[in-house]
């Protein structure tokens, strides 16, 4: 009986065996195309990261967190901003492939957290891109005389009690099958609607300008000063501005078809970042300086007030850039999420129809078309509007990750690499998994001859991250708990903040991983000031995550409880670590450490 058992039980091995290994051939056919360049990436990332929401947001946080302070506010969101893309921008170099967060997550952490960090990115560009979509119609009405005047099938319409948006479900439509021609053909659109955005953004500042300086900017001219709301309505604004700047995560999920990621992955984020900067603060500035905070319109404050100075025309101008934008957006909410889906099913979390490339187009054409049917439908049937803030749970729960994925590389590398599908995809095995360096590769926790010192360093490095992210919590939740005393709010914020400086302290006496001096030899960029960025990175992150509100959580949990039944049923059974595939170590002649596929 038992030999029985244990025949079967090889049997069983040996088919899932030779299932994967059918599976990467397969896949190892199927290429995405390099096609992109460091203009495509920035055109990418501006377009994705410059949404309509800035044609709102100055009013809402002038007049409610900032006052005329309303530029610093922008201006502190973006450094904020800045740490993650920091992140972003090694591990997107170091990693080119696709899926992000989740392919990150999955080679730093494991996959169960990367199963998860996934299944939040679904939810972010799938609800992210059905409230844009449902943003159109609104915004083209200005054209037609009003919302009443729209063409029938832009206008929502109530059909068994159900709000509908055709209009929005046709943008969705038409952008996807326009994705599905290829990544160049794609960015070349996103190109042209992004300089159409940027322009009326332009016009936004030299305009206003313009009647600022022939007006005196009466809007500073406010008798409760520039700082009226204080440092903590500064720092409430700037969390609020902390989104507009999200866009960049979107630009790592193409890192796959980029010609050189090394150079063009952290240029890219950083010259998008800062194009998107420079311009909320000056919109920001040129706003709040033409009219008073408190005078701003609701609806629409950029429209008013260059009405307000006889310039009615402007509505058009800035109209053709809000509805420019929301089509960016949308394009960045679309464009991420099939190749999230194809990296989880490279790798058997999902079923092997998301990993399927086209031979024409070389872009992953049935996720796409899967996602944008998905998107449309729920754009077309319901008012996402309540249910945005889950978008900013998955965003800031894949900027930790990210963060923490920095700390662990360059503490406590990987033991082993698995064979990644999408690695095959990514060249990953060639010069950038030379570029992981020695201490990545080598299996340094594995191996029964290496030097006790340094497994005992490394034990020391990762519980001091793991107290690291201990403290960040105490602190965070002792800051934004309602109804604790002062006394004990401050024992607990000192308890932690102690905790991470200590931490801090111990890491900051640890020498990294030989990873950094191989990757930065290679050309690769290096994130600076480690550990403290990534650290500051997740204190912020976390301090937007907790003051998220509750209802908002029990959604995303919910979400995140589907996720894990899934993974228990389906991703796990199926996953290719089953096999326990990885790389074998050899070295070349000139000292690089290779490695072979088997």
């Amino acid at each position: 009986m038992m030999d029985r058992k244990s025949a079967f039980g090889c049997l069983v091995r040996r088919k899932r065996v030779d299932t994967a290994t059918r599976t990467r051939q397969r896949l190892s056919t199927q290429q995405l195309a390099r096609k992109l360049s460091l203009f495509d990436v920035t055109a990418i990332g501006v377009g994705a990261t410059i949404g309509a929401g800035v044609y709102i947001l100055v009013e809402t946080v002038a007049r409610e967190h900032t006052g005329p302070s309303l530029t610093i506010s922008f201006f502190i969101g973006g450094i904020a901003a800045a740490l993650s893309a920091f992140c972003y921008a090694e591990l997107a170099c170091r990693c080119p492939s696709a899926g992000s967060a989740y392919h990150y997550s999955y080679i730093c952490i494991g996959e169960g957290v990367a199963w998860l960090i996934g299944w939040a990115l679904i939810l972010e560009y799938t609800l992210g891109g059905a409230a844009v979509a449902r943003g159109v119609a609104p915004n083209l009405a200005s054209f037609f005389g009003g919302v009443d005047k729209l063409p029938s099938i832009l206008a929502r319409q109530t059909i068994f009690g159900i709000l509908v948006d055709p209009g929005a479900a046709i943008l969705v439509v038409l952008i996807t099958a326009q994705l599905c021609t290829g990544i160049k053909e794609s960015s070349l659109a996103h190109a042209i609607i992004t300089t159409i955005n940027i322009s009326a953004l332009v016009f936004i500042v030299v305009a206003g300008a313009y009647l600022g300086c022939k007006t005196g900017w009466p809007g500073y001219e406010v008798s409760s000063g520039y700082f009226f709301f204080g440092v903590n309505g500064l720092l409430a604004g700037s969390a609020t501005v902390f989104f507009s700047y999200i866009g960049f995560d979107i630009v790592a999920s193409t890192a796959e078809e980029v010609k050189n990621p090394q150079r063009d992955m952290p240029l890219g984020i950083g010259i998008a970042l800062s194009i998107c900067g420079i311009l909320y603060m000056l919109v920001s500035a040129v706003i709040v300086g033409l009219v008073p905070y408190y005078a701003l319109d609701p609806d629409t404050p950029i429209s008013s007030a260059f009405a307000g100075y006889g310039m009615e025309w402007a509505v058009y101008i800035i109209t053709v850039g809000a509805v420019t934008a929301l089509c960016a957006s949308l394009i960045g909410a679309i464009i991420p999420q099939p190749r999230i889906l194809m990296a989880m099913a490279r790798n058997g979390l999902l079923p092997s129809f998301f990993s399927d490339i086209s031979k024409h187009t070389q872009v992953p054409v049935k996720g796409t078309i899967a996602t944008g049917i998905f998107i449309a439908i729920l754009a077309f049937f319901m008012d996402v509007s309540q249910l945005a803030g889950m978008v900013s749970v998955g965003t800031l729960l894949s900027f930790t990750v990210v963060a923490l994925s920095i700390l662990i590389l360059r503490y406590v590398p990987p033991d082993e690499l698995p064979i990644l599908l999408s690695d095959q995809q990514s060249n990953v095995s060639g010069q950038y998994l030379d570029a992981l360096g020695e201490d990545v590769v080598e299996r340094p926790l594995l191996q029964k001859d290496i030097a006790q010192d340094k497994l005992r360093t490394r034990k020391i490095a990762a519980w001091s991250i793991t107290m690291v992210c201990f403290g960040i919590l105490v602190v965070v939740a002792a800051v934004s708990t309602e109804g604790l005393s002062s006394i004990l709010r401050f024992i607990l914020c000192g308890i932690g903040g102690m905790l991470v400086i200590c931490c801090l302290a111990v890491l900051s006496s640890i020498d990294q991983a030989d990873t950094k001096k191989s990757f930065t030899k290679s050309g690769g960029f290096i994130c600076p000031f480690v550990p403290f960025l990534p650290v500051a990175s997740v204190l912020i992150n976390t301090y937007l995550l907790v003051n998220i509100g509750a209802e908002t959580w029990i959604r995303v949990l919910i979400w995140l409880a589907v996720g894990v039944i899934i993974y228990i049923f389906y991703g796990r059974g199926h996953s290719l670590l089953l096999d326990d595939v990885r790389r074998p170590i050899n070295r070349t002649d000139n000292g690089h450490v290779g490695a072979t596929l088997s």
